[in-house]
């Protein structure tokens, strides 16, 4: 156990933890400074430096992360890079739903915009620059389409349903209930599938390695099951030990992120910007981590993964945040705002079309990229108009 300790919490590993845990720290102590209406180029110096200490937060992220990877395969790998993010960015918006003040759509407003990051920006470069270094990216397309097919339903329940079902853009008391307990069961057998017996249509495909006969297929998931607990039970301490680095530096990142978002608020009034982009940076910001290792999956020419992460992401984000919000509004009598305008309810609906004609192809291409990264940019243009 000691020597595993020193071999994965090696000098990078302990730098970045007390640079991260180090640097809220500080920020937190300053609170009474950071409260004052700080000078244009002190609040650049302060925000340039919370993202420097993020960004190198998140290449240990992305390092812990790919080191799980390679010991547990897919998609129990990219499943605890993607459940350390989103878990803390529920915890994140719960926080801020209990703190003071009003915030009726503070998760319309934070899910709208990982959703249109994670499906525009972040799959659009990694298809980017997957297409042009590997002429055949072929992802598997029944695991995608099981991501597409519980995103569509997940979307038009938080974005679209309660304007139409429900008060103000709201659900109702009664329907909030059976909308929580029908999105819990709907996520848990997910994930219930995904590592289970469908195991197999979130890997990467593989022709050489195609099973041969039907009896061979059904035993599959069993022995790919067993290779992961087996690989678990082997290497038990190094598997706990960088999930809890991975943690303990994901962390510090999300707590940044959520303390800058009054920096970001006051620069961008100054700048004359929309209070919509603050949410849309602290998404790109928090989503660091999962994005460098989206790229670099698009880069080695592992599509099946940049759908893991990113379709994956969005599936648990909406799964756990739409329960969580609907629980701590009835919880505390706030009103919780889901239903979303008509120009961003068009724009998730082109999404996630073009997501379906990209992904139900024989491959993807460069060219798929540069239309989602299209989309990404006329969402940035609703923004700001």
């Amino acid at each position: 156990m000691t020597a595993t300790l020193r071999t994965v919490v090696a000098g990078r590993v302990v730098f970045r933890l007390v640079l991260g845990w180090g640097a809220f720290a500080v920020l937190f102590a300053a609170q009474p400074f950071l409260s004052a209406r700080l000078s244009t180029p002190v609040l650049v110096t302060v925000l340039a430096g919370i993202i420097a200490v993020i960004v190198v937060c998140a290449f240990g992220v992305v390092g812990e992360a790919e080191h799980l990877a390679r010991r547990l395969g897919d998609p129990y790998g990219t499943l605890v890079l993607t459940l350390s993010i989103v878990m803390i960015e529920v915890i994140l918006i719960s926080a801020v739903m209990l703190g003071p003040g009003e915030h009726t759509t503070i998760a319309r407003d934070s899910v709208m915009a990982v959703s249109m990051i994670i499906l525009n920006l972040v799959i659009g470069i990694a298809l980017l620059v997957g297409g042009l270094r590997h002429a055949r990216l072929r992802p598997n397309r029944t695991g995608v389409s099981a991501y597409l097919s519980l995103l569509v339903v997940l979307l038009a329940v938080a974005f679209a349903l309660p304007g139409l079902i429900g008060e103000g853009g709201s659900y109702t008391p009664g329907q909030e209930i059976p909308i929580i307990v029908l999105t819990v069961l709907l996520y848990a057998f997910f994930l219930h599938r995904q590592m289970g017996e469908q195991r197999g249509d979130f890997q990467e495909v593989a022709p050489e390695k195609r099973l041969t006969s039907a009896g061979a297929a059904a035993q599959q998931p069993l022995r790919e099951g067993s290779l992961v607990l087996s690989a678990i039970s082997e290497h038990r301490a190094e598997v706990v030990t960088h999930t809890l680095v991975l943690i303990a530096t994901v962390v510090p990142i999300v707590l940044l992120s959520h303390d800058m978002a009054t920096l970001l608020d006051d620069g961008l009034d100054r700048a004359g910007a929309p209070v919509a982009l603050s949410g849309i940076l602290i998404a790109m910001i928090v989503f660091l981590p999962e994005t460098i290792t989206t790229i670099r999956a698009a880069h080695n020419g592992e599509i099946q993964r940049v759908s893991n992460l990113c379709h994956g992401a969005l599936v648990s984000t909406v799964g756990l945040t739409i329960p969580a919000v609907l629980t701590i509004g009835m919880l505390t009598g706030q009103t919780v705002v889901l239903a979303e305008t008509p120009a961003n309810q068009l724009l998730l609906g082109l999404t996630l079309l073009l997501s379906l004609t990209t992904f139900s192809g024989r491959r993807v291409t460069a060219l798929h990229g540069g239309a989602h990264l299209m989309t990404f940019a006329l969402y940035g243009i609703s923004v700001f108009s």
